[in-house]
């Protein structure tokens, strides 16, 4: 169930349009799956730096609890107020923008969706699962359920098409002369850009700290999880990568803005409806769990004082967090002012890394400050340090190539 979790936060609507800002930022097909593979990697790195903190101050709060224990109350305040009024609403406005996009794509097959008609249907649809999660727990977990079958599908459809386009001698942009072709010249600030876009997702892999607390055996189920989990959904987005490039020119995929659409129609004929009802489906249940589980970031704040008392308050027959919903949805409302995803992106994708990074020091400074603390779980320190210069890179020079949002 641990890697279920994981596998299933992680795997959502990011693999259906990151694509796109990831090939469009690392200007050739070839490094743009070498930024797949990498920033897989430096998922795991970052994984076990927060196994060995999760099992080392085992409370539910994920990151939130281990600034707040480790640089004090202040640090700890502001990351949970960035999540709640920052995280939470951007991830939430682009899974929804992600199931606009896909439903009304197949309608204006000849030009993008009008931007308020995105807006209006995602907002829509985040009002409809608010309402749906704010009546009962079980409805919520029971769409969770249905929704996230579409997600599978999709990604099944896609990897099996490319394997068949693959044996169909159909890969010239996966040739090495081909598939490192430049479009645009190479530049170290998109490339830090295309990280981002990338890592949006892998959004999710840190999901598992947030219910230490309740994990049967953490020091072996937590390590075993990352190894397993972290390593497939990296295999599941590069082969998935691979399947679109297979169907689509580096220009066709970049002019699209709904890869998944595009595919289906390149590859399914008069089935290609398949693929964007597949997208709608997992994007949808996206938001419901977006918004099923951030209520437990809220409890954790509140339970410290960090967060007021009246967002941490639930229905007494109904059971369900109808503040901390409302809260989230009016904040994510905000977030659809603007229908530009790749935007929103790179926004979230900056503030994430930030705290990442600010956790994964947190770390060192905790060896540091009591070196003889009980770890169940003990890394290298080398594996902070690596994914601390990766994180370094990635903001100094995403900030440098876009300074505003």
């Amino acid at each position: 169930s641990a890697c279920g979790i994981i596998v299933g936060n992680i795997i959502g609507s990011g693999i259906f349009v990151s694509p796109k800002g990831v090939l469009e930022n690392a200007s050739s097909v070839g490094l743009a799956l070498i930024v797949w593979i990498i920033t897989g990697l430096i998922t795991a790195i970052g994984a076990l730096c927060y196994a060995e903190l999760g099992v080392t101050i085992p409370k539910s709060g994920g990151d939130y609890s281990y600034v707040k224990d480790i640089f004090g109350g202040l640090a700890g305040f502001l990351r949970l107020w960035i999540a709640v009024l920052v995280i939470y609403p951007t991830n939430q406005a682009v899974i929804a923008l992600t199931f606009s996009n896909y439903v009304l794509q197949p309608l204006f097959p000849t030009c993008f969706p009008p931007e308020n008609g995105l807006r209006l249907l995602a907002g829509i649809c985040l009002l409809l699962l608010t309402w749906v999660n704010c009546a009962s727990v079980r409805w919520a977990t029971r769409v969770q359920d249905v929704f996230t079958a579409g997600k599978l599908l999709a990604l099944i459809l896609i990897i099996i098409m490319g394997i068949v386009q693959i044996c169909k001698g159909e890969y010239y942009w996966l040739e090495p002369a081909n598939a490192f072709e430049p479009f645009q010249d190479y530049d170290v600030g998109l490339i830090a850009l295309a990280f981002l876009q990338g890592s949006f997702a892998y959004g999710g892999w840190n999901f598992l700290n947030y219910v230490t607390e309740e994990l049967v055996d953490p020091y072996v189920n937590l390590p075993r999880a990352i190894f397993i989990s972290i390593p497939l959904v990296t295999f599941v987005y590069v082969f998935a990568n691979i399947a679109y490039v297979t169907a689509m020119s580096p220009q066709e995929l970049l002019a699209s803005n709904a890869v998944a659409v595009t595919f289906g129609e390149k590859l399914l004929g008069v089935m290609s409806w398949i693929m964007p009802i597949s997208v709608a489906l997992s994007t949808f249940g996206g938001v419901n769990g977006s918004l099923f589980t951030s209520s437990r970031l809220f409890f954790a704040g509140a339970r410290e004082g960090h967060l007021p008392s009246l967002l941490a308050m639930i229905h007494v027959k109904r059971c369900t967090p109808i503040p901390a919903l409302l809260f989230t949805c009016i904040s994510t409302l905000l977030m659809l002012c603007t229908s530009d995803m790749y935007t929103l992106i790179n926004y979230v994708g900056f503030i994430n890394y930030l705290f990442y990074g600010v956790t994964v020091a947190g770390q060192i400074v905790l060896r540091v400050k009591q070196p003889d603390m009980h770890r169940p779980i003990k890394i290298s320190l080398v594996w902070p340090v690596i994914y601390l210069l990766f994180w370094a890179f990635l903001l100094i020079f995403s900030l440098y190539s876009e300074p505003v949002v």
